[in-house]
């Protein structure tokens, strides 16, 4: 497999992440972003991929431990590189597991929060990629709903639950959550000034009967292919979403 070494959160971070197939970008950058965990809770990273988001909130919150599932052995052992590489060994773990069985050290109503990128596309209603890992990184083999049930069950009762995913599963999403879940906010991530959102992070937590808030959110560019200063802070700074 061939490898590339990219830098995130202006290069505050370095890693390895396979040349073709499945290819981190910016959302596990902001959903790590949106994570504010107290000094030494424990967050677990559902579906974890190469480490994006476990490494760039161990970087940001230095007191917290930070556990990844991710299901494909190869994205884990660059994981396990790029923990190593990034000076984070004894703060961040990685397993590899599935969500339908799930390894012994991922045991419920154990974690503070629980973050997630999830597959963003149902099996039915996209092509899948020729490229093996692609596609299974893209593309759910686990169903949206059966994936936030497992996040939930892995939290303390009044943990926090975080996702990033596109706009259009929001509903969806909302479903899922049902009453497992309150004081639940919506933050939408506008491409560009009067363009539709295609990403929202939601948050809520585990038990809560609070009211569900729909934030600003942010707006990702400025210009053509130029960030904005919110942006920035977040991608090149490793600044916090207050949600």
């Amino acid at each position: 497999m061939r490898e590339t070494l990219d830098s995130f959160l202006g290069g505050r971070i370095k890693l390895t992440q396979p040349s073709e197939g499945y290819r981190a970008g910016i959302d596990p950058v902001f959903l790590a972003a949106s994570v504010q965990p107290k000094p030494y809770e424990r967050v677990l990273d559902v579906g974890s991929g190469v480490g994006v988001a476990s490494i760039s909130l161990a970087f940001r919150c230095p007191h917290t431990k930070v556990f990844g599932i991710e299901v494909q052995p190869d994205l884990v052992n660059l994981s396990l590189l790029n923990i190593q590489n990034n000076h984070l060994t004894g703060r961040v773990e990685m397993v590899n597991g599935d969500l339908l069985t799930p390894p012994d050290i991922i045991k419920p109503n154990s974690f503070d929060q629980v973050m997630t990128n999830p597959p963003y596309y149902e099996y039915s209603r996209t092509k899948s990629s020729p490229n093996p890992g692609k596609a299974q990184a893209n593309t759910e083999t686990v169903d949206l709903g059966t994936w936030i049930k497992f996040s939930l069950k892995l939290l303390k009762p009044k943990g926090i639950f975080t996702m990033i995913h596109r706009i259009e599963r929001l509903s969806e999403i909302l479903h899922h959550l049902g009453e497992q879940a309150g004081d639940l906010v919506i933050y939408p991530l506008w491409p560009g000034s009067n363009k539709p959102a295609r990403r929202v992070i939601v948050q809520g937590r585990k038990n809560g009967r609070g009211d569900l808030r729909l934030m600003p959110g942010i707006i990702l560019h400025g210009g053509p292919e130029k960030y904005s200063p919110e942006a920035e802070a977040v991608l090149r700074h490793a600044q916090p979403i207050i949600l």
